[in-house]
Parts: structure tokens; C-alpha cells; sequence
């Protein structure tokens, strides 16, 4: 279960896949992929059964929607299957507020995705999501305006600043800029919401989830640093200043082995309010709660 977290009222939304290993855990399933679960572990809502192929990434945006975007690869995506390469709005509830994206088919036009793998939505409305999620895919952000419209795309595989190797997660901090996990380039790249390049942070390992707490607490989950893909970093959960980026945390992953290839850390991760963390962990098909042990 590759679970993409997302932190509502104390509770966690959570859509469970099957990460890097098919693609194809939701193809013929009549459960529904996402839940919301309450601090005991207890589901309490669920929607969007029969809608996704690969439902990846997940946002619940200021007026609490919640925003799925289904990442299959073309390279797995069945002949003719009206789904995947698109962006679901939802009401908290699970009623289909607006579609994004050409469901079903890859492009690169400006209402076309290929393999998106994460949205987030800025206080503004504003709708920005990460298309690509991998070196054969557009590797580019693309926002949109509240209603649907598009406002502008940039980015392109490859290694400079504003370019991409799999965009893997989106968020945005409390000062409104855009933070992207560029994970096969080993950074964070920072942007602001017209697309200008801030900065990068590297300090942060081989980047796979990003979020910010209220407390101005910037979390990086790293789940594929490993003796292959990113030798001499560990997998776990790096917690730092969200305004210059020291780290002041690190939660090692419990049991992590660096040589093992498959990435078996949390992909993803979230704070509630009262200050517990949750990772999203693929190989072993869980979330794993991490509880606030100090002030």
C-alpha cells in the first residue's frame, strides 16, 4: 500500500495503492480507495470505489475537498480504460465537484497529464499539480485557476533548476511558497505560485512526501534512500525550519535496511493537530502513527 497522507481536523485521509510494484491495485476493486480515519485507527468515511487505476496523490484543500489525482503510467494502462492521468475534486463527502485532465489519455496540452502524481491547492484557490511521474513523463507543474482554467506550466525532465526527475509531491508553506519533491534529483526545489525558481534544499535525502504543520515545521519523508539509489542517506522522516530549512529531527525508519533496493520507508506524511506524525508505507502496507512524545 503506497498510502499518500493528508492531515482533517485531527483525523487522516489516506489512499491506499500499490505503490512502485503494478499499478493496477485498484484496475477491478469495488473498495472504495480513500478513507478517512479517525485517531484510533477507525474508518469513518470512504469514497471514489471504481473511479482510479493508481489514485496517488491526495489534497484537502482549505475549504476541505479533497483532491485525488490518479498516476498510472501509460506503460501500464489498459487499452481503452477511461480512467488514469487525471485529477478528482471531491466534497468532503465524496461527491464529484470537477475533473481535471483527459481521463484515460496521456498528453502534454494544457488539460492533458501524463502520470500526475500530486496536487495541492493554494489559499488563493489556485490549483497546481505535479504531471509526471517518471523520466518518460512530463515532468512539469502545471496550474490552473479555482474554476478549472488553465494559468500556466513549467518544468521539463532533466537536472537544472526548474527541471524535474519525478515529481513526487507538492505542498505549500505558510509564506504561499511551492515546494516540490524532485525526488531522483535528491532535492526540494522551492518556487513561488507564478513558477520563479527560490531556491533547492538537498539536506532533506531522496525526497518522496512534503508537509507543513502550523508551527511553521517543514516534514520530508524519504523512502528510497538506500546503498543504490541514494548511498550514504537513511530512510526515515526529517523535520526542519520550513523558513530556511534546518533540521532539527530526524525519525529513522524502524527496521530500515539501506540494501534493500525496494523502497520501504513512508512515501508520504502528515501532522494532525495535536502534533502526531503519519508515514504512508508502501512495502509493508501501512501507516505507521508516530506520537508527539514531547512538548
Amino acid at each position: 500500500m503506497d498510502s499518500q497522507t493528508n492531515s482533517l481536523n485531527g483525523s487522516v485521509l489516506v489512499t491506499p495503492t500499490n505503490a512502485e510494484n503494478s499499478g493496477y491495485e485498484c484496475l477491478n476493486s469495488d473498495l472504495d480507495p480513500v478513507l478517512k480515519i479517525d485517531q484510533s485507527g477507525n474508518i469513518v468515511e470512504s469514497f471514489g470505489a471504481g473511479m482510479f487505476i493508481w489514485p496517488h496523490g491526495l489534497e484537502v484543500d482549505p475549504e476541505g475537498n479533497v483532491w485525488v489525482t490518479d498516476a498510472v503510467n501509460e506503460r501500464r494502462h489498459p487499452e481503452g480504460d477511461p480512467r488514469g492521468h487525471q485529477a478528482v475534486k471531491f466534497s468532503p463527502t465524496g461527491e464529484v465537484l470537477m475533473v481535471l485532465g483527459n481521463p484515460g489519455v496521456a498528453g502534454s496540452g494544457d488539460y492533458e497529464f501524463n502520470s500526475p502524481s500530486d496536487i495541492v491547492v493554494a489559499e488563493t484557490g489556485d490549483i497546481f499539480i505535479a504531471d509526471g511521474h517518471a523520466a518518460d513523463t512530463n515532468n512539469r507543474i502545471v496550474k490552473y485557476a479555482p474554476d478549472g482554467t488553465f494559468l500556466k506550466a513549467w518544468g521539463q525532465t532533466g537536472y537544472a533548476p526548474g527541471e524535474f526527475r519525478m515529481i513526487h509531491s507538492l505542498a505549500i508553506d505558510q509564506r504561499g511558497r511551492l515546494f516540490v519533491a524532485d525526488r531522483f534529483n535528491n532535492r526540494v526545489q522551492i518556487f513561488d505560485q507564478e513558477g520563479d525558481y527560490i531556491a533547492h534544499w538537498t539536506q532533506f535525502g531522496h525526497p518522496s512526501g512534503i508537509f507543513f504543520d502550523t508551527h511553521d515545521n517543514i516534514y520530508v519523508s524519504d523512502s528510497e534512500s538506500d546503498n543504490h539509489q541514494n548511498l550514504g542517506w537513511e530512510m526515515g522522516i526529517r523535520i526542519g525550519d520550513a523558513l530556511e530549512g534546518w533540521i532539527k529531527y530526524f525519525a529513522l525508519l524502524p527496521g530500515g535496511d539501506p540494501r534493500i533496493k525496494k523502497g520501504n520507508g513512508a512515501e508520504f506524511v502528515a501532522v494532525d493537530k495535536y502534533g502526531n506524525m503519519y508515514g504512508g508505507d508502501p512495502t509493508n502496507r501501512r501507516i505507521q502513527k508516530y506520537v508527539r512524545a514531547r512538548p
